[in-house]
Parts: structure tokens; C-alpha cells; sequence
């Protein structure tokens, strides 16, 4: 298959270039960070300029687009205009779908559990109560129905909290989490909201998997099978990397005045695996990370 990829140098995109090259022919854009874009098939590329989108998709002809591009950290959003932000993941959305639509391609999107509201209960399914309190949340869902209105040849997929350790993760907490315990330093978790997070390597798989299945029209919860706060997954972590736990510092998003409060975005995976398709535990996720 030919696949487009955007995002190809954010961490889940470094992940899906690795994983889809080895049996398809892939397309991987990139903007201002060029990630392991160097190594594959790629192009930078704005995903809000229009006229070179429609080069990419005349010249490329993808069968499958894996949209993964986004002003993705709520805390960096609010910083930017909100202009700049609706450019990039409603427009650029809503024009990459109809670009799908008039080309024959599959749309995949990746959007995010933050989309849910966060005080409506735990292990939410698809389809559960919608409240976005960030930019980053509401356009995001907004990107969900630019794509609803536009075809109905596309699989959105609502992301969990998302982690990794490695050299292209270095922008995620995660990974600055981890730099920090194994010099020492003490590190703040939240004890206190709950979310059903996934490795990117993992995730990765996973939507490769998604690719082979004949399912169109339809969104699904993408994370990990266990409800665990920051804090117990990076317990999880000491644990696995014999580092010292006394490092772990339990704090409530109250103690800190976190920007947004989300109590709860747990997320129920039945849908996903439905589909023949198995989530790697936590804790395994975290062995595989602590082996690259």
C-alpha cells in the first residue's frame, strides 16, 4: 500500500515510519523537525499550505493517509493564537479529508481521550459524554467532525496518554521523566487523574494492525488496557528499571494549579479489540521502552 504520513517526526509518527516502511510504500512529512524522517521516504512540508498538500496527494496518490500532525500539547496551544491553532487542526483537517475524498484515500486520524469529559465516570467508551476544556481538546473534536462531514472512508482513533523513551521522544514527559530518576532528580506525578496510556511503539503496532481490517466510518478508543494515574504507571517504571522510588514525589493537579484539571479520561478498549486486536500490558510496554 502507499501510505502518507503526517507528523512523521513526532514520536508516534517516528514509530509508524518504521513500522509501515518494511512492507508498504511509505510518504512521511515532516515540518520544522525532521525526527528519523531522514532515513525514509519524506517531505517538509506546512500541513496548512494548501496548494502543497494537493501536490503531495496528485503525485503520491496514497491509498491510506495517517494523520498525526497537530498542535498537540495543551500548554503550548494557549500560547498561540487561536487562529494559528484552528489553522492547523481543524482547517488542515477538514482539507486533508476532502483531499481523501476526492483521491479514494483512507483517512486515519489520531485524536485524543481528552476529548471526553473528565468527571462523567471511568473506562469511557466511544460513546460517552464530550467535554473538552482545552484548545488543544476542542479542536481536536472539532478535526473528529470536519472528517464526519466531510466522507465516511476514515477510522478516527482517540489516543490515551501516550509514552516512550528515546531519542525522538524527547519533548514527551515521559521521557524527560525518566532522564531525570536515573540522575537522581526527583520528579511531581499526579495521583490524582487517571488515564489508559499506551507506549508509541505499541500504539504503532496497533494502527498497523487497524490497516489490514476492513472497518471504515467508525471511531475507536486506541490505549492501553489498564486505569493507572502518572504516578502508579511510573512506579510501574522504578520498578522495571531498578531505579529509587523515593524519587516520586505524589502530587493532586490542585497542589500544582495544573491548567486542566481532567479527573478521569480512562478509556474502555472492548471496540478495538473486538477486532482481533490485543493491547500489550503496562508493565510489558515499559520493558520493551526500557530495551532501546
Amino acid at each position: 500500500m502507499k501510505i502518507l504520513i503526517t507528523g512523521g517526526s513526532g514520536a508516534l509518527g517516528s514509530e509508524l515510519n518504521k513500522s509501515l516502511s518494511l512492507n508498504n510504500q511509505i510518504l512521511s512529512i515532516y515540518n520544522s523537525n525532521i525526527g528519523n524522517c531522514d532515513i525514509f521516504n519524506s517531505i517538509q512540508t506546512d500541513i496548512t499550505d494548501l496548494k502543497k498538500l494537493n501536490t503531495i496527494f496528485e503525485e503520491f496518490r496514497p491509498d491510506i493517509v495517517i494523520h498525526t500532525a497537530a498542535i498537540s500539547n495543551p500548554v503550548i496551544a494557549d500560547k498561540l493564537s487561536s487562529k494559528k491553532v484552528y489553522a492547523t487542526n481543524v482547517t488542515a483537517v477538514k482539507n486533508i479529508a476532502e483531499l481523501c475524498d476526492k483521491h479514494n484515500s483512507k483517512l486515519i486520524y489520531t485524536s485524543t481521550d481528552l476529548v471526553y469529559a473528565g468527571y462523567r465516570g471511568t473506562m469511557l467508551d466511544e460513546d460517552s459524554k464530550l467535554v473538552p476544556i482545552s484548545l488543544y481538546a476542542e479542536t481536536k473534536l472539532m478535526g473528529e467532525i470536519k472528517i464526519r462531514e466531510t466522507f465516511n472512508n476514515y477510522l478516527i482513533l482517540r489516543m490515551s496518554l501516550m509514552f516512550g523513551i528515546g531519542k525522538f521522544y524527547k519533548k514527551n514527559h515521559f521521557n524527560k521523566m525518566y532522564q531525570n530518576l536515573i540522575t537522581g532528580k526527583s520528579v511531581s506525578l499526579f495521583t490524582d487523574q487517571y488515564r489508559t496510556p499506551i507506549s508509541f511503539r505499541e500504539a504503532a503496532r496497533i494502527i498497523s494492525q487497524l490497516l489490514q481490517i476492513d472497518v471504515n466510518k467508525s471511531i475507536i478508543n486506541l490505549g492501553g488496557k489498564e486505569k493507572v494515574s502518572r504516578f502508579e504507571k511510573d512506579v510501574m517504571l522504578c520498578e522495571e528499571a531498578d531505579l529509587n522510588k523515593s524519587l516520586l514525589i505524589p502530587v493532586t493537579m490542585k497542589d500544582v494549579n495544573a491548567a486542566y484539571q481532567v479527573k478521569d479520561v480512562s478509556m474502555n478498549t472492548e471496540k478495538l479489540r473486538s477486532f482481533g486486536i490485543e493491547q500489550k500490558s503496562l508493565r510489558e510496554m515499559i520493558r520493551i521502552e526500557l530495551m532501546f
